[in-house]
């Protein structure tokens, strides 16, 4: 029976990998459509969302299913339930994917307002902690999530400084560039709130290994 339970724990653990592997794929190429003013490829990150919606369900139900037939009890119980939360949080993190996605087709055809430093390394910064929430889960590493957790100042910071380059540099200065300029603003906003998901994702795996509530308590990272 507990060797069963444990083949299934890893055959969730391997649609949770996949999970987030698509969900860090979709930032990537959501930006770099950005970046490249690429419609095709924004619109095929519109287009793989559904697959993303269809593993979502795959791995609730499972996740479901697992508690129904072992109902597994402290730690294991805990994993499956903050498995179905990460789930939920992955599922979202491709839904802002897709929110960038679309900013893409509403600028694309539209003068390049300005070289893209910031917003990449936003990317890289949110595609970072995606990771390592994700691995901090399979490898129940609390290290790691305090790691990710900490990150999300440094990805405040720079989309403040995103947030004023464009407002007081181009907004400000010319009215014609402020279409542009909000779909920027968006984008970064966008990166800023996967960064926040990666965090509650962090957030939820010292929980799961420690039993230890740490959000809204700083204190106890």
């Amino acid at each position: 029976m507990q060797r069963h339970f444990d083949e299934e724990l890893k055959e969730l653990n391997q649609e949770i990998l996949k999970m987030g592997i698509l969900a860090e794929e979709s930032i990537q190429r959501s930006v770099e459509a950005l970046k490249n003013r690429d419609k095709k490829m924004a619109e095929a990150v519109i287009n793989e969302d559904a697959r993303v919606d269809q593993l979502e369900l795959d791995i609730d139900e499972k996740c479901i299913d697992l508690i129904a037939r072992y109902q597994p009890i402290a730690g294991d119980l805990r994993f499956i339930a903050i498995g179905m939360k990460l789930n939920a949080e992955l599922e979202r993190i491709a839904d802002i994917a897709v929110d960038i996605a679309q900013r893409v087709l509403e600028i694309a055809d539209k003068p390049q307002l300005k070289p893209l430093i910031d917003i990449p390394k936003l990317t890289t910064i949110a595609q970072n902690m995606v990771k390592m929430s994700v691995d901090a889960f399979l490898k129940k590493d609390v290290k790691l999530a305090k790691e990710v957790i900490l990150s999300d100042s440094d990805a405040d910071q720079l989309r403040n400084l995103i947030q004023r380059e464009l407002i007081e540099d181009y907004m400000a200065k010319d009215g014609s560039t402020a279409h542009r300029a909000i779909q920027y603003l968006l984008v970064a906003r966008f990166l800023e709130r996967i960064c926040d998901h990666a965090t509650n994702i962090a957030e939820d795996v010292i929980y799961m290994v420690h039993a230890e509530v740490v959000r809204h308590h700083p204190e106890k990272l």
